[in-house]
């Protein structure tokens, strides 16, 4: 007998609704009556010391008990010391999996608590407008409505465990290129429909208790000043009741910025301190106005249980860590998406293999994250090559070549070569100084296998920050080299801050004053098999922290030797991609394919046609050049610290994937209108497609994406059959759709709904996802879905009338696997 599984389009999942009764403090009258008696309490400096922060934190007000918001960032993870690396939220989208998301949200929280903070800088849900955006793998794709159920998900997880939950970048923030300077020029209609639904249901469906304000400017405001988005769209018309946090340095005026709406300026109070103080005594900012900023902020320490004990859970560390690694596991898989298998390449069959060759740039080291605020330090992480050693055991030979490495970037020494002092262990001491001039003791003393860290914006440890106010610190890395083979080296050292390197008691480099991104080169001779003392010292100046130790070995051609290993393996893993060296806050991409990798992927799928690409990304980038000739093709994302073990499960067939693309991987940069005005440095930047992002602009341009808007293979097949739409009275429409396994394998599908305006007073996208289903099914197993839609579903923005239209009329409701595989679909009149 069939189920019948019903999700409401709106409220979300019934796994969520659980969590629902974190609304009930929300407007209660004796909440209310507290927070009434504690301004009246305040002084007006107590006040408005409440609204600046003093770097993460904003200041407690101990005469009231009124505490401390102490915020930490980020959307992967928590960004403060180590902590478990979830995988990026693109690739959480790409799981359209609102449990799970709220699964790993909750756990994202218990580390919040964990280290003594109760805000999370989390979700960021801006839209894919623009592939070469830096922070694209901060978020959850092109499309609102995926975007908006994404975020419901993780704010109502992070907040059920009672830590303050924070939607970002409001609004339109879509680039990294000069985004503090750029005025994002948009008409109301594109606001509405693309750029604000996840924010919408972020505040009516979540409940998020602080929405952050963006950097850039939108519609000739600073969105820190913009009072139409501030106060009448998210605090008037939404009822939002929270509070409203400035990005880091993002204020630029006191007057503005508190008669606007925005309620706490961050990091500190430049511009909500004195001089706000100032403003309000002179009668331009009322204390009317500061009192509602303070209620709002009360309000959510009320709610976040923060004025008592709920954000106070003692714990064991060591066992939440524990939990949390198996979640980051299940994460990773659920990301993974599987593009292409051409003649069932996947999953790979061990006993029918002898050797694996393992190449490419991220094959050998472990990308946990994309860089800037975002990134995470993890406890550990896994690579590919490490992950697939493991798994295949003795029964498979695997050779491993990394190949290249990426333009603007350099391949670190491999462990093989490098030596402790003592000569007993691979890899370099790691000496961690709080100071730059390495005086004193080390903070901590380690073992590095490789020289090949990108810190972000944090130091390897917290407590290495204590110097000064922001990561300044020294690293000092000793012990040998040991050349392979005798001749001229050219030895490389990429950082962002000062570095000297010794080779045998040689000072060979200096360059401590440097506090930019560099690559320094020397050439020295080593003979093979010596050991060869090596030392290097960097120092991180307070910027994105990086350095990497490479080399290039004379008369050696990696790529040939990748290739070489490739021609004599049964299959070849492919590990290609980008890093956090590339995708990072501050800046965009600076091209649209993968750096000088298209010739050696190629290269490797000429000597070997059984390869499987992997790609680790979080942008769609153009692989046209060599995406026809591979025979299977994985999306892996940034999968967090579980991103090896989560693939080699893939890849081997012990887990079937089910990711779905939450973007389209478009073939040129013709396919986006955004580049047009980006490549010519307009920083008064029309949105001139209009409501045409993403997957709309393709159907309305009739362009083939390479992959489509949710696509997703598995290693199974599913039916869509029995499809029925009933309109009810009020003109919701009830639709019910048979889903069938008709492959020989356990697998889940995401079922996707479009709708489709055939007549229109004004132009409407081709089709618009407007709910989704995922069902997990055995082979031969079927089932019956129902979604309930409401209006809204069918509605667009009248910019003339300035609401929401429904026009009546025919709508066209579609089902499909993806946005380019319709299997199904019905008219409907409403």
């Amino acid at each position: 007998m069939n189920k019948i599984i019903s999700f409401l389009l709106i409220i979300c999942s019934i796994t969520l609704l659980s969590v629902s009764c974190q609304h009930t403090l929300q407007n209660k009258p004796d909440t209310e009556s507290k927070i009434t008696q504690l301004i009246s309490k305040l002084t007006l400096e107590e006040k408005i010391k409440m609204l600046g922060g003093t770097g993460f934190d904003t200041p407690e007000i101990q005469r009231l008990n009124i505490p401390a918001l102490r915020m930490t960032d980020g959307p992967a993870g928590v960004r403060w010391g180590t902590a478990t690396a979830f995988p990026g939220p693109i690739s959480l989208a790409a799981s359209w999996n609102r449990d799970l998301v709220f699964r790993v949200a909750q756990a994202m929280a218990e580390e919040v608590k964990l280290k003594n903070k109760n805000v999370l800088l989390a979700p960021c849900v801006n839209i894919h407008r623009f592939p070469l955006g830096g922070r694209n793998f901060e978020s959850y794709g092109e499309d609102p409505y995926l975007t908006g159920q994404t975020a419901v998900a993780f704010i109502r997880g992070i907040q059920d465990k009672h830590v303050v939950a924070t939607v970002k970048h409001f609004a339109a923030n879509n680039q990294e290129w000069e985004r503090a300077k750029v005025n994002i020029k948009i008409d109301e209609r594109t606001l509405r429909e693309i750029y604000l639904p996840a924010f919408r249901a972020a505040v009516q469906d979540g409940g998020v208790f602080s929405v952050m304000a963006a950097y850039n400017k939108l519609n000739g405001y600073y969105c820190t000043e913009n009072k139409h988005l501030l106060t009448d769209i998210l605090k008037n018309e939404w009822g939002f009741d929270g509070y409203v946090v400035s990005d880091w340095g993002a204020t630029h005026n006191t007057v503005r910025a508190a008669n606007a709406g925005l309620d706490i300026e961050m990091p500190y109070d430049k511009h909500f301190g004195d001089s706000l103080l100032t403003a309000v005594r002179k009668g331009e900012v009322s204390e009317q106005t500061i009192d509602d900023k303070v209620s709002r902020i009360l309000r959510v320490m009320f709610k976040a249980g923060l004025m008592d004990t709920l954000h106070r859970n003692p714990v064991d560390e060591k066992e939440v860590y524990k939990t949390h690694k198996s979640l980051a596991l299940e994460a990773a898989e659920k990301g993974i998406v599987l593009l292409k298998n051409s003649d069932s390449l996947l999953p790979l069959q061990k006993e029918n293999i002898k050797t694996i060759a393992v190449v490419g740039p991220n094959a050998a080291y472990a990308i946990s994250g994309g860089g800037g605020s975002s990134q995470v330090h993890p406890l550990y992480k896994v690579s590919p090559l490490e992950s697939i050693l493991h798994y295949v055991g003795d029964d498979v030979e695997v050779l491993y070549a990394s190949g290249l490495a990426m333009d603007g970037d350099i391949l670190p020494v491999e462990p093989q070569f490098l030596f402790t002092p003592n000569k007993k262990s691979q890899g370099l001491q790691g000496d961690y100084f709080q100071s730059t001039d390495f005086s004193g003791d080390p903070v901590f003393t380690r073992t590095d296998e490789q020289i090949t860290f990108n810190f972000g914006y944090d130091a390897p440890k917290y407590e290495m920050n204590a110097i000064d106010d922001g990561n300044r610190y020294g690293i000092r890395w000793t012990g040998f080299l040991k050349a392979p083979r005798t001749g001229i080296y050219e030895l490389l050292l990429l950082s962002d801050g000062g570095a000297r390197v010794f080779v045998d008691g040689n000072q060979v480099i200096d360059d401590t004053d440097n506090k930019r991104v560099k690559l320094r080169t020397v050439r020295v001779f080593l003979e093979k098999g010596k050991f060869t003392p090596v030392k290097i010292e960097y120092v991180s100046w307070w910027s994105v922290s990086e350095v990497k130790f490479g080399w290039r070995i004379p008369d050696f051609d990696p790529v040939q030797q990748a290739v070489k290993l490739a021609e004599k393996a049964d299959v070849t893993i492919l590990v290609t991609g980008l890093s956090n060296h590339f995708e990072s806050e501050s800046g965009d991409l600076k091209r649209f394919t993968f750096p000088q990798q298209d010739t050696f992927i190629n290269a490797v799928l000429d000597a070997n046609p059984n390869t499987v690409v992997v790609m680790y990304n979080g942008s769609p980038y153009s692989i046209k050049e060599w995406a026809g000739k591979a025979k299977a093709i994985v999306e892996a994302w940034y999968g967090g610290q579980e991103q090896g073990n989560a693939l080699a499960k893939v890849l081997f067939g012990d887990y079937n994937p089910s990711g779905k693309l939450p973007f389209s991987f478009i073939s040129d940069s013709t396919d986006c209108p955004a580049f047009e005005g980006y490549r010519n440095n307009d920083l008064e930047a029309g949105y001139s497609e209009g409501i045409f992002v993403g997957y709309r602009y393709l159907d309305k341009e009739n362009i083939s994406p390479v992959f489509p808007f949710g696509h997703g293979l598995s290693y199974t097949t599913f039916a869509y059959s029995n499809m029925n739409v009933e309109v009810k009275n009020d003109s919701t429409a009830v639709v019910t759709l048979t889903i069938k396994n008709t492959g020989k394998r356990t697998g889940t599908e995401t079922a996707q709904i479009y709708i489709s305006d055939t007549e229109s007073s004004v132009s409407r996208p081709v089709k618009e996802l407007k709910g989704f289903w995922q069902v997990t099914l055995k082979p031969g197993e079927e089932k019956v879905l129902e979604i309930t839609l409401n209006k809204e579903p069918f509605a667009f923005y009248d910019n003339t009338e300035n609401r929401w239209t429904v026009e009546p009329g025919i709508f066209i409701i579609m089902a499909g696997s993806s946005s380019g595989d319709i299997r199904i679909q019905k008219e409907v009149v409403l």
